[in-house]
């Protein structure tokens, strides 16, 4: 119960980073933002199983820390880029060869444990796919914290992020049926709970490899 209550915690934080940055900027408190997710990085690093791992978020944690101090509005505006590149680097590199499954295939086994070779394909286009998302992302939250004003670096992070994200999940599902039309495709409720149960499970598994 401790760790779901800190999980919703910290997912709200997340969800509301950018509205704090923006908040930020305007009390001239721009700093807090980074300041509290170099908090939480450092909690991840003291709780982390491995040296490795623990030294990574640890330097992390260290580096927004001098960043809320020396470089404020730079550090808060750049974290999402940060965060779209290590989604980016996650799905992408479990399509090497020595790092798979890719990651839809670890949540496509969870409701079908016999998968025929043309979803395995599809799996990896898909996981393709969001590894590209994540790089445009990238790009736009970058160019945004650079020459965006801070009205719609936070409209892109806040919403029109998960907007696209939003469509592209919609889109995919609708799309799956066509191309599949024989596979007995779960409900979205049912998928959506897979995801959430088992997530962070996955998530941990991928990142070991």
């Amino acid at each position: 119960m401790t760790a779901l209550i800190k999980s919703i915690i910290a997912t709200g934080l997340f969800l509301s980073y950018p509205y704090l940055v923006y908040r930020g900027i305007e009390s001239g408190m721009v700093w807090l933002a980074p300041a509290i997710f170099s908090g939480i990085y450092l909690m991840r690093a003291l709780a982390a199983p491995s040296l490795r791992v623990k030294i990574y978020k640890g330097l992390f944690a260290l580096a927004l820390l001098l960043g809320a101090y020396y470089l404020q509005t730079v550090t808060a505006k750049i974290l999402p880029v940060l965060i779209q590149l290590m989604l980016m680097g996650v799905f992408g590199r479990t399509l090497l060869k020595d790092k798979g499954p890719p990651f839809i295939e670890s949540f496509v086994r969870l409701e079908f444990p016999e998968i025929p070779p043309e979803i395995l394909v599809y799996c990896r286009q898909l996981t393709l796919l969001w590894t590209g998302f994540f790089a445009f992302n990238a790009a736009m939250c970058t160019v945004l914290a650079i020459w965006g004003n801070d009205f719609w670096w936070t409209l892109y992070n806040g919403a029109l992020i998960y907007a696209m994200i939003g469509a592209l999940m919609i889109g995919e599902y609708i799309y799956r049926h066509f191309r599949f039309p024989g596979l007995g495709i779960p409900d979205p409720r049912s998928t959506i709970k897979t995801m959430i149960v088992n997530g962070r499970r996955i998530w941990m598994d991928v990142q070991a490899r």
